[in-house]
């Protein structure tokens, strides 16, 4: 059995690394078309950004880690002077649009709902996970799309990708940069010290108080880091495993909950970009913060309930 398990590990890596080659691919194809595109106010600085983010991706674990930290800060060095922007945006009109919108109908909703599929046949009856599983379904989309229309030949899917990042820039790389710092926050004992300042609030055995300030913690931090799964490690170190668990609370309940109080916060900060930001880009909405006002009220009820849930069901 150890041995099986072993192969599925080797041929997840394998297909994880094909698929950060794929997506570090599409990165330098972005940044080679800016640097050649004359309406890009600054080809130079974005192409910089973009290749420099696509070697990373592509070939970050065989790089010596001195060389990938020279290539991380040679790329945010365009940003930070504001040389990372979109050329030409060669989007289909909207007559061509319409066209294919009556063609399609609502079969147009297969490719997406194939990519939740496959992560659900992947995280559920292999042991590959999840992202395999959509990386899977996004190449299944892609054939989908294919015969959906012959105009659909592989330089539209990758010249598709390119409008969306040139589009998002470089907010698309904020989820990775906060998962990481999530961790290095956890080697860094933060959690250690957000529970020394717990300790002196919440009274030794109190389980409810440990799961309200666990649950509004996890709520907060996840506002500050952008992303619940780099705030539950912190969190779950610093408030839920000291403060709850240690005193009989169901681990599975709980921690499968308080991820999802972590949600409650990524519905309301706008460093969760892939989620709050990047719609209010890809959708030109003029309030940029018109996503997160829609959802706060929301997030708010939802956090309560779960409090709730944690407290009956402990």
């Amino acid at each position: 059995m150890s041995f099986f398990l072993s192969q599925d590990v080797l041929l997840s890596e394998k297909l994880l690394e094909i698929i950060y080659i794929i997506m570090g691919a599409v990165a330098v194809y972005t940044g080679i078309k800016n640097a050649r595109d004359k309406e890009n106010p600054t080809p130079l600085g974005t192409a910089i950004f973009w290749c420099a983010l696509g070697i990373v991706m592509m070939f970050g674990r065989w790089i010596p880690p001195m060389i990938d930290g020279v290539l991380v800060i040679i790329m945010t060095l365009p940003p930070i002077f504001k040389k990372v922007n979109k050329g030409k945006e060669n989007a289909p009109t909207e007559v061509f649009t319409k066209k294919m919108a009556d063609k399609i109908g609502m079969k147009i909703f297969i490719p997406a709902l194939s990519m939740g599929i496959f992560a659900i046949i992947f995280a559920v009856f292999t042991n590959l996970g999840a992202l395999v599983g959509v990386g899977v379904g996004v190449l299944v989309a892609i054939v989908i799309l294919m015969v959906y229309s012959h105009s659909n030949k592989p330089i539209v899917f990758l010249d598709d990708a390119e409008r969306m990042l040139s589009t998002v820039g470089p907010l698309s790389m904020l989820p990775m940069l906060l998962a990481s710092l999530g961790a290095i926050f956890t080697a860094a004992g933060v959690g250690e010290v957000i529970s020394d300042l717990v300790a002196k609030v919440i009274p030794k055995g109190n389980v409810n108080l440990g799961i309200i300030v666990f649950a509004i913690g996890m709520m907060l931090f996840t506002m500050i880091m952008g992303n619940a799964f780099a705030a539950i490690t912190v969190m779950t170190v610093g408030i839920g495993a000291p403060f709850v668990l240690a005193y009989g609370a169901d681990p599975v309940l709980i921690g499968m909950i308080a991820l999802t109080c972590g949600y409650c916060g990524t519905l309301c900060t706008p460093m969760a970009a892939n989620f709050n930001i990047v719609p209010v880009a890809m959708l030109e909405m003029k309030d940029r913060f018109g996503v997160i006002k829609n959802q706060a009220v929301l997030a708010v009820i939802f956090l309560v309930f779960q409090i709730c849930y944690m407290i009956l069901f402990k």
